[in-house]
């Protein structure tokens, strides 16, 4: 469980974002979008790899220029 510790003046919408990036930070949502459909583990480790020649081509354009 989430606490947010709120200091005495501080405002809702400062407690509000706190625990937004809080609870973003934990990965609940992500990992339950993952979880919605089931994705074959050859797809997976493909996707992974793709994403890894994308970013070295960042990186090395990064590099370059």
């Amino acid at each position: 469980m989430l606490q947010i510790n709120v200091k005495e003046n501080e405002s809702l919408d400062k407690a509000l974002k706190k625990f937004k990036k809080k609870f973003e930070k934990t990965g609940v949502v992500k990992e339950m979008r993952r979880r919605q459909a089931f994705e074959k583990p050859c797809i997976t480790r493909r996707m992974q790899k793709l994403k890894a020649v994308y970013k070295q081509k960042l990186q090395t354009q990064e590099m370059q220029g």
